[in-house]
């Protein structure tokens, strides 16, 4: 099978990518905050964003240069950069904790090192803990996926890749293909493709990985019936497709459901969804697509009224951005989050007030700027007191690796 299938997006190169002028323009350490001009935003009051998680480099790099004799020799060593980290998802537990899980301890975009990694915070988001290794296999862990369950449970979800190793990533192959030829066949094997873990302990420790068919950046959800459910993309039965997962027995095993309907007759183009459900029961999800003309990146949308077993065709959402993470707030409107990967760079955000039927695009939501594309994943959680905390990931110092923030908001 080629590797592509397994990679469920066209990785973005951090270099090359025009920037802007960004409320991002000192350097931050973790836990100190930005700010963002309130004119922007008519619905909302963005109260702070600020740098959570940033990995400094660990190790001595030394620049091989070639003598007059053709011998290798080195010159002064320097420390490597600060850690790329991305994709990340946020969790409230039922104590009131935070969690956030992403993948981190990268070299960059496309490399073989990424771990998912956890911090944790248990003032509402005010500070935060160094973070925790939960995978570390032998491939690039990925986009990581958090919920607890009503069981108390905690599950991450994730994804393995050696897209390192495919020529088609070519600065990565270049650089990384001998470390793939070192993993043997039978190790790929076992360890490639979607994942789900299980803690019974608060996230203290981890049970075996469990093999999901498809995968998502931000995991399943629970529906108000107990099943968790798992909307994601991957190779079913021959076709790429958006694929509907469901657990009965609180994330130990799944099975497929259904397929959402999509107008081109597979998903070769859409990929990364969410889905969410509603105060009425009727469930949405949200697709990301990239469509050959990118001013045509809107998100797709399904909804299903029965549970997850039928969908409706994906249709086109006034949303452009991607990928999407959806909650239900607690007066009953759905709020989406969702990077804006273009001019001006940003994460944003759009509020529904009938369940997905309409999105308030007049009144869109600008939660933090960014340098470049190189950006986004947010994912949302509300907070006791109603304020909402989303959390994401891109540039804390223009052309450096990526690092993890929060934005702290509100609607007016």
């Amino acid at each position: 099978m080629k590797q592509k299938k397994y990679s469920r997006r066209n990785f973005i190169k951090i270099s090359g990518l025009a920037t802007i002028g960004s409320v991002l323009s000192n350097r931050l350490t973790a836990n100190e905050k930005i700010e963002i001009d309130p004119s922007q935003n008519r619905i909302a009051i963005v109260e702070e964003t600020k740098l959570v998680s940033k990995e400094p480099g660990k190790y001595q790099i030394v620049n091989q240069m070639i003598d007059d004799n053709g011998h290798a020799k080195a010159s002064d060593p320097f420390l490597e950069p600060n850690r790329y980290l991305g994709w990340p998802t946020i969790a409230k537990k039922e104590d009131g904790e935070l969690l956030i899980a992403y993948s981190g301890d990268r070299d960059s975009h496309v490399c073989p090192w990424g771990k998912t990694q956890l911090i944790r915070s248990r003032d509402n988001g005010i500070t935060w803990s160094e973070p925790e290794t939960v995978n570390n296999t032998p491939l690039d862990d990925r986009d990581a996926g958090i919920i607890q369950t009503d069981k108390g449970t905690i599950l991450i979800s994730w994804f393995t890749s050696l897209a390192y190793a495919n020529p088609d990533y070519k600065w990565a192959h270049q650089k990384y293909a001998r470390v793939a030829e070192k993993i043997p066949e039978d190790l790929k094997k076992q360890w490639l493709g979607n994942w789900v873990r299980r803690s019974e302990d608060g996230g203290k420790t981890w049970l075996n990985p469990t093999r999901t068919v498809g995968s998502a950046p931000h995991g399943p959800i629970q529906l108000k019936d107990g099943r968790l459910l798992y909307v994601g993309t991957a190779n079913w039965e021959g076709t790429y497709s958006v694929v509907v997962e469901e657990s009965k027995d609180d994330g130990i095993s799944w099975q497929v459901i259904s397929i959402v309907p999509t107008f081109t007759g597979n998903a070769n183009n859409m990929s990364e969804p969410h889905v969410v459900e509603t105060k009425s029961g009727k469930l949405v999800a949200m697709v990301r697509n990239e469509p050959k003309d990118r001013e045509k990146c809107f998100l797709l949308q399904s909804e299903s009224y029965d549970g997850g077993f039928t969908w409706t065709m994906l249709h086109e959402s006034p949303i452009w951005g991607y990928p999407p993470h959806l909650l239900a707030l607690k007066n009953g409107w759905l709020l989406v989050v969702y990077g804006h990967r273009r001019s001006p760079y940003s994460e944003r955000a759009c509020i529904s007030y009938d369940e997905g039927e309409t999105w308030d695009m007049q009144n869109e939501i600008t939660l933090a700027e960014a340098y470049n594309g190189d950006l986004g994943y947010p994912a949302t959680v509300q907070l006791n007191d109603g304020t909402l905390l989303t959390v994401f990931y891109q540039q804390d110092v223009r052309n450096e690796p990526t690092s993890i923030f929060t934005t702290h908001w509100k609607l007016k």
